[in-house]
């Protein structure tokens, strides 16, 4: 078996290709794990059938051994564990049934080159919420593939020239087959506020203006405040083709719930974007004193002083007159 460097630890099967490599079968024993982008000096373009999925039989095919150190003794070649995945940017084609019984998989970071996507590619991924794409100007059918093979909540971060340019949430809904006894028949019901989300695409492309048209309905039926919270942030945080009515609502429904998403961005650990929150809600007397005193129970001091000169600039004590006698 022939061995070459790589950035993870993976036991490989491919194939040589006129411009390229396939990959027939793949394992790594790491739970975060990047499947190199070039073999030989040729692009990995292609994963097989069944080629990430645990318990798949070996197929006829060149093996590689990817070292990136030492193997540990102990470990344990199923991919049962891998929880991170990042695909090669070159990728074009994602074979059926490739990540099928992925089961721990949680976060999958890949290019938006891949113009084929498999049958079945991430079924049973039943943890997998969390994708990363890598657009490079190629965006075929990935994005529509993934919203509507995945019917849970899905956190999509679209990244351009290593920056993030959006982040999309799209929310959870649930398909329910109800027998009908005195009809003898079963009832298709659709529960959540999700389902137009996963399916707002148009000839399989994202239209970030359609996307944000869902904002008002979904508002108006039941929903999950936290997933709205989120998705009013990072589309205000990350406003790529964000039209100005759109950011009224989404910057409206942070306003009104500016105290959970200070709770939020220090649940994150992340102070940066805490001032861009501030200009956004414009909390008020009240809401800023339950924030500082959130920060205070989290031991979050640069968030502390960030709320309490945004409390003393608005708010400062000189201007309050108390005349009790």
């Amino acid at each position: 078996m022939e061995t070459v460097s790589g950035v993870s630890g993976w036991k490989l099967t491919v194939r040589r290709e006129e411009d390229g490599v396939s990959i027939l079968r793949a394992v790594t024993y790491e739970p975060a794990a990047v499947l190199p982008e070039t073999l030989w000096g040729l692009p990995v373009t292609a994963l097989g059938d069944h080629a990430l999925a645990p318990g798949a039989g070996p197929v006829p095919g060149q093996e590689v051994l990817v070292s990136c150190g030492p193997l540990p003794p102990d470990a344990q070649w199923d991919n049962r564990d891998l929880q991170d995945l990042t695909l090669p940017a070159s990728l074009e084609r994602i074979g059926d049934y490739a990540l099928f019984n992925c089961t721990a998989l949680k976060t999958l970071r890949l290019g938006d080159g891949v113009r084929h996507w498999g049958g079945g590619a991430i079924m049973n991924c039943r943890r997998l919420d969390a994708f990363q794409v890598n657009c490079a100007g190629r965006e075929g059918e990935l994005l529509a593939c993934l919203a509507g093979e995945l019917p849970g909540e899905l956190d999509v971060t679209l990244r351009r020239r290593d920056e993030t340019a959006a982040r999309l949430i799209f929310p959870e809904y649930v398909e329910v087959y109800e027998e009908n006894c005195p009809a003898h028949h079963f009832d298709y019901n659709i529960y959540g506020a999700g389902y137009a989300y996963h399916h707002c695409f148009y000839g399989k492309k994202l239209d970030f203006r359609v996307y944000d048209a869902l904002w008002r309905p979904m508002l108006a039926m039941e929903h999950d405040g936290d997933c709205a919270l989120r998705l009013a942030w990072w589309r205000l945080r990350y406003p790529a083709e964000l039209a100005d009515r759109a950011a009224a609502d989404y910057r409206d429904y942070l306003r009104s719930h500016a105290l959970e998403a200070v709770r939020f961005l220090l649940s994150l650990g992340d102070d940066m974007d805490l001032p861009l929150l501030l200009r956004e809600t414009a909390p008020d007397r009240e809401t800023l004193a339950a924030a500082c005193a959130l920060a205070r129970e989290r031991g979050n001091a640069a968030a502390l002083a960030l709320l309490l000169e945004e409390r003393h600039r608005r708010f400062p004590a000189g201007a309050v007159r108390d005349f009790a006698l």
